[in-house]
């Protein structure tokens, strides 16, 4: 058509327009980091292994659905706005030669998933987009891949889709597993997850001397190894707190932050536990940020002394869940200094362990880091080893250098139960309760605190101090476990103080035990609270006492003085300490 005509310059002018919205999106695209280009189709063949090809003839398909072009893809953005003012004279002349848009000649385009890619009519394409239609017609070529597109398929997308093709072709997961969709939202992860496979198929054939294939490996992997972390994922609700991403993101994090967490402590930590922490540090909920805050608030600003410690019940809501409850402390926490009676911890560990099927986590803390390789450390680790083997249950020790209550505390997240020998239990004076280690322990602790004067060698009776308080509301869970769980008698004092009402929480006791079925015998006492309990724990022959922790605020505590601190001075049993 004549350049001089009407219609072509009027075309021109429609062109013109269109360049100055693709600079302008190059700026913004420049500007917010995303990508404005359409994707190669023969990058996008190659790279998602296309197996083969089929004609779908003419149809009409969405314009917002072609995300590429065969040859022409650097010409135009992702909008197909030209790029260059070079195209002008043919843009345009495309244009004016089209009696009406509606009625242009179809365009040939590939189709991979949703999404298509123009093999030829990239300029009425263009032409269409600046003219607002919503479809074209065109002949379509379906090529056939691994993982299909999507018109959202930016860039970015493509490389991962890309990555999750070649993970396919090398393991060929999706003719083994057809049902799987391991997606993911970050590069470079699915390395990880050939890793892991190729471990898997190391194991199999170690335990079984199986010489498995790479695709039977990546099968069993996937419902022995992923798919148990998936339900985790999903039984906790943890992928609300991650919001745009997806469960296979989720389990390569947990993945990793379980093997950072193994390193760091030196213990094994169970995959729910892993999840449930990295909920904890790295989810994006309004609650998981705030307590975040929180933390490093009082962290700041908070003396150890005056450290309130985790709310009560904060250790239940976290054993529901992480725990299937069929064992309460399936993780032990037990200090070692490596004199003698640091060893009774463990003796009373054991012997607790034997009945919760337990995992001992041996801790020595130690000043500093020239200690940690000394011959001493070496003795005691093991000794501890030699212990644990001869009682028939697994043990880890971990050497961590640190104050001794603080370290203790910072470990014990990673436990259920903490056992330690009671070497220097509260004194009666108010400058050294300032000065108690026992006392900032079981004032900070996330976790129920066995001290152990000397070894109980039996657990046949229990003693459960209850007041209703929401400390003493722990004891009473851990108690009713306690006498269901190991089938055996439970006494629950209630005691009224001079000048107190006779307490309103004893049917709440008996309302709870008895929903537990569980072998309860009451006593009700009047006096001081820490007499009564001493008396009862003689009278009725105790092997184990329970009662909530510090009921005060800490500074209150350590001025007037508290109960427990008589019960820990005088007792002859152990104490669970609950929070």
């Amino acid at each position: 058509m004549d350049q001089e005509s009407p219609r072509y310059r009027i075309a021109l002018d429609d062109f013109r327009r269109a360049r100055r919205k693709a600079a302008l999106q190059e700026i913004i695209g420049w500007l917010t980091g995303q990508s404005n280009d359409l994707l190669s189709f023969e990058e996008a063949r190659r790279r998602l292994k296309a197996s083969g090809e089929e004609s779908r003839g003419l149809q009409h398909i969405p314009i917002d659905a072609i995300i590429g072009s065969v040859g022409r893809y650097a010409d135009f953005t992702r909008n197909f706005l030209p790029r260059s003012s070079a195209q002008s004279s043919r843009w345009a002349r495309v244009k004016s030669v089209l009696p009406d848009l509606d009625e242009m000649p179809p365009i040939q385009v590939y189709q991979i998933g949703e999404a298509y890619f123009v093999l030829d009519g990239n300029h009425r394409v263009s032409i269409a987009k600046e003219r607002g239609l919503t479809h074209i017609q065109a002949y379509v070529t379906e090529i056939h891949t691994k993982v299909p597109l999507t018109p959202e398929t930016d860039f970015d997308d493509f490389i991962l889709k890309a990555e999750y093709a070649e993970f396919l072709e090398r393991t060929r997961l999706d003719e083994g597993c057809p049902q799987a969709d391991l997606s993911i939202t970050a590069p470079g992860h699915y390395k990880t997850l050939e890793k892991q496979i190729a471990l898997h198929r190391q194991t199999i054939r170690e335990e079984s001397g199986e010489d498995v294939s790479l695709q039977e490996a990546a099968c069993r992997w996937y419902h022995e190894i992923y798919l148990p972390v998936i339900e985790i994922i999903r039984s906790r609700g943890i992928l609300r707190g991650f919001p745009n991403r997806t469960e296979t993101d989720l389990y390569v994090w947990i993945s990793q932050h379980q093997e950072i967490l193994q390193k760091n402590l030196g213990w094994a930590v169970d995959t729910h536990v892993a999840a449930v922490d990295l909920a904890d540090q790295r989810g994006g909920g309004l609650k998981q940020i705030l307590s975040r805050l929180s933390q490093k608030i009082r962290a700041a600003v908070m003396p150890e002394i005056l450290e309130p410690g985790p709310q009560p019940g904060a250790w239940r809501q976290r054993q529901l869940a992480t725990h299937d409850l069929e064992h309460l402390f399936t993780h032990i926490l037990v200090p070692i200094s490596g004199e003698e009676q640091s060893w009774h911890a463990l003796e009373q560990a054991i012997r607790m362990g034997w009945r919760e099927e337990s995992h001992l986590l041996g801790l020595h803390i130690i000043p500093n880091e020239a200690q940690r390789t000394s011959d001493a450390v070496e003795a005691i680790s093991a000794q501890f080893k030699e212990r644990c083997q001869a009682a028939g249950l697994p043990g880890e020790l971990a050497v961590d250098v640190g104050g001794i209550a603080t370290t203790i505390c910072r470990r014990a997240r990673w436990s259920d139960l903490v056992i330690l020998h009671l070497a220097h239990p509260p004194e009666p004076q108010v400058v050294s309760r300032m000065g108690s280690g026992i006392r900032s322990l079981i004032q900070r602790c996330p976790r129920p605190v066995l001290t152990v004067p000397r070894v109980s060698q039996r657990f046949e009776r229990l003693l459960l101090a209850y007041d209703g308080s929401p400390k003493a509301e722990e004891a009473l869970y851990v108690a009713a476990y306690f006498s269901g769980r190991w089938e055996v008698p439970l006494v629950v004092l209630t005691v009224a103080e001079a000048g107190s009402k006779a307490l309103k929480s004893v049917s709440r006791a008996k309302q709870y035990l008895d929903a537990h079925n569980s072998a309860v015998h009451f006593v009700q006492k009047k006096g001081d609270v820490a007499e009564a309990i001493l008396e009862t724990a003689e009278e009725e022959n105790i092997d184990l006492i329970l009662m909530g922790g510090y009921s005060r605020k800490p500074v209150a505590e350590v001025i007037l003085g508290s109960a427990l601190d008589y019960v820990l001075r005088a007792a002859r049993q152990p104490v669970l300490i609950c929070r």
